[in-house]
């Protein structure tokens, strides 16, 4: 449940930086807060670091409340957990389409844009021409708020970031 949540967040970030007036967008760099409510009003919230690089280079750094580093290259994960002294790898079943993404995003309001993938709605919010805030609602029914603070976007991204090489003494998972 927690890694979908996080590859449909990815996706459609990395889709709605290249949308409309953001459609220069060629780096990302922000920390972030992921708040999940469950239909009952239960709170989850998650803090840490993303960083996305053209084409399809993702790395989501989960800080707080667990320490968890998401990287994805094209359609491929890899979820290192060193706490628990793991990484899991695994092949996305579903390609980051980011060109039907962005030919999807409406620009709703002057800081507000909406697309739809996997039967789930997404809401963007921008200011000062910076993604601010990604909201929508899950399969399950939580609602997920990402929101950015620190933002740095088109600066320069070493792709060696996105390049996991686990530790010898860890258990490897692959899915």
């Amino acid at each position: 449940m927690f890694y979908k949540l996080v590859f449909i967040g990815m996706f459609v970030l990395s889709a709605f930086s290249q949308a409309s007036m953001l459609n220069n967008i060629k780096s990302f760099d922000a920390n972030f807060e992921q708040k999940i409510i469950n239909p009952s009003q239960k709170e989850i919230l998650y803090k840490g670091h993303l960083v996305l690089k053209e084409p399809h280079y993702i790395l989501w750094q989960y800080k707080e409340p667990i320490l968890k580093n998401v990287y994805i290259i094209n359609n491929f994960a890899i979820i290192d957990e060193p706490e628990l002294e793991q990484a899991i790898l695994t092949q996305l079943q579903n390609e980051i389409d980011i060109l039907s993404l962005i030919k999807n995003a409406k620009k709703i309001s002057k800081n507000e844009y909406l697309t739809n993938i996997y039967d789930v709605e997404y809401n963007l919010f921008t200011k000062d021409n910076k993604i601010q805030r990604i909201e929508y609602k899950d399969a399950l029914e939580n609602r997920v708020i990402i929101t950015f603070f620190d933002t740095k976007q088109n600066i320069e991204v070493d792709e060696e970031i996105f390049k996991f090489l686990p530790p010898d003494y860890y258990d490897i998972i692959r899915k």
